[in-house]
C-alpha cells in the first residue's frame, strides 16, 4: 500500500512522539553520590540500564559536597544534574531556592512512599545508623546499643562517628544518656555534648560511606555509628564485622536537581528510572538499603529481608529531618565549635 505524503508525516510525527523519552547517543548528565560500595550499587542498579535504555551517557562522581553545591547554584555555573543528598540538607536547599521543581509528569510520584517525596526531592533509598563493631577489636564482646559506645572499659577502642553536623549523633547519645525516644526532640543540646564529652578523645570521624568501612573493617575502630548497607556490604565480602539493630535510626537519602543544572531533561528521566520498582529493587537487593517505591517489596530477595530496616522497625526510632532542616544552621555552629574545642 502506497502512503501519501500526509500519512508519511503522521508517521514520522508519531515514531518521534514514541521516542520522545529518548535521548540521542550524544546526551550527557552527571549523577554525583557517596562513592564506595552504595555508588557501585547505584552504577550497577540505575546508571548502566539507564544509559542503555536512554542513550543517555551518565558520568559518575562524588562524594556529595554540600558546600560545593552551593557554591555552584551561587556562581550559575552548574555541572551537576542529580545528587543523593541527605534528606535534610534537601529539606534545606529546597527552602533556600537551590533546587529545580521536579517534573512528575516524567516521575511516578503515585507509587512513591511519601514519607520520601516533596516537590524537590525524590527518596534514593531510606535506611538505618545501627551500632556495628569489628569482632577481633571488641574481644568477642557483643554490644547491645548506643550506650556500649560510652562504656570505654567493657568496649575499649576507638568510636567511628558521622563528623558532619547533621541528624545522628546527638540524637544515639541522648539514647545513650536515657533519653526516650519519643522525647527527643527539641534536642538537649547541652545534654547531648555533655555526653559526648566522655568519649571525645576515643571518636575517629568518618566523612563518607567508604571511609567508615574502612574504619570498621580494619578495626582501627572497635565499633561505631554506622549506615546499615555499608556494614551488609562488608559481611558480604566477609569482613568480621556484627551489628546491633537495637534503637536503629531511620533516615533516607534523597535525589535532587540543583537549579540551573545544564541537563534538566535527562536528570529528570534519570530520576524517574533511579526511583521506578525495577529500579528501587534491584537497589535493594545489591545494597540492602530499603527501597522508596511501594511496588519494589514484592521483587525483594526473600533471604535478604532481615538486613532492611523494615525488618526491624519494633525499636526503630525515626530521624526528625523536618526539625534538622529548621535548626541545622544553630546547631551545626555550635557543632563545629565544639569539634575545635
Amino acid at each position: 500500500m502506497k502512503l501519501t505524503q500526509f500519512s508519511r508525516c503522521a508517521i514520522t510525527l508519531g515514531l518521534l512522539g514514541l521516542t520522545s523519552f529518548y535521548a540521542t547517543a550524544n546526551d550527557t548528565m552527571s549523577f554525583i553520590s557517596w562513592g564506595g560500595t552504595t555508588q557501585d550499587a547505584q552504577k550497577e542498579a540505575w546508571v548502566a540500564p539507564f544509559s542503555k535504555q536512554t542513550n543517555v551517557k551518565v558520568i559518575s562522581d562524588g562524594p556529595t559536597d554540600y558546600g560545593k553545591f552551593k557554591a555552584m547554584v551561587d556562581s550559575g555555573n552548574v555541572s551537576w544534574d542529580v545528587v543523593d543528598v541527605e534528606a535534610d540538607f534537601a529539606q534545606r536547599a529546597a527552602a533556600a531556592g537551590l533546587l529545580e521543581p521536579l517534573d512528575f509528569k516524567v516521575i511516578k510520584r503515585e507509587r512513591i512512599d511519601p514519607r520520601f517525596v516533596s516537590e524537590h526531592g525524590v527518596g534514593s533509598f531510606f535506611y538505618s545508623f545501627v551500632l556495628a563493631y569489628n569482632q577481633g577489636a571488641t574481644g568477642g564482646a557483643t554490644p547491645e546499643d548506643w550506650s556500649a559506645l560510652f562504656d570505654t572499659k567493657k568496649y575499649p577502642g576507638k568510636r567511628a562517628l558521622y563528623k558532619w553536623p547533621g541528624p545522628g549523633v546527638l540524637e544515639l547519645a541522648l539514647l545513650a544518656d536515657g533519653v526516650p525516644a519519643e522525647k527527643l526532640y527539641p534536642l538537649d543540646l547541652d545534654r547531648a555534648f555533655k555526653k559526648l564529652d566522655t568519649i571525645k578523645q576515643d571518636i575517629v570521624w568518618w566523612g563518607n560511606g567508604a571511609q567508615s568501612q574502612q574504619l570498621l573493617a580494619s578495626g582501627e575502630a572497635a565499633l561505631g555509628q554506622f549506615w546499615n548497607g555499608r556494614v551488609y556490604a562488608l559481611q558480604k565480602d566477609g569482613a568480621p564485622v556484627g551489628i546491633s539493630w537495637r534503637q536503629n535510626l531511620v533516615m533516607a537519602d534523597i535525589l535532587v536537581v540543583p537549579k540551573g543544572a545544564k541537563n534538566k531533561d535527562a536528570a529528570m528521566k534519570f530520576i524517574s528510572y533511579a526511583s521506578s520498582a525495577t529500579g528501587q529493587a534491584d537497589f535493594a537487593n545489591l545494597t540492602a538499603y530499603s527501597p522508596v517505591n511501594l511496588d519494589s517489596v514484592k521483587n525483594i530477595t526473600p533471604e535478604l529481608a532481615s538486613s532492611l530496616s523494615t525488618a526491624h522497625e519494633k525499636d526503630q526510632v525515626s530521624l526528625d529531618y523536618v526539625y534538622w532542616a529548621q535548626h541545622g544552621d544553630e546547631i551545626a555552629a555550635r557543632w563545629n565549635e565544639w569539634l575545635v574545642k
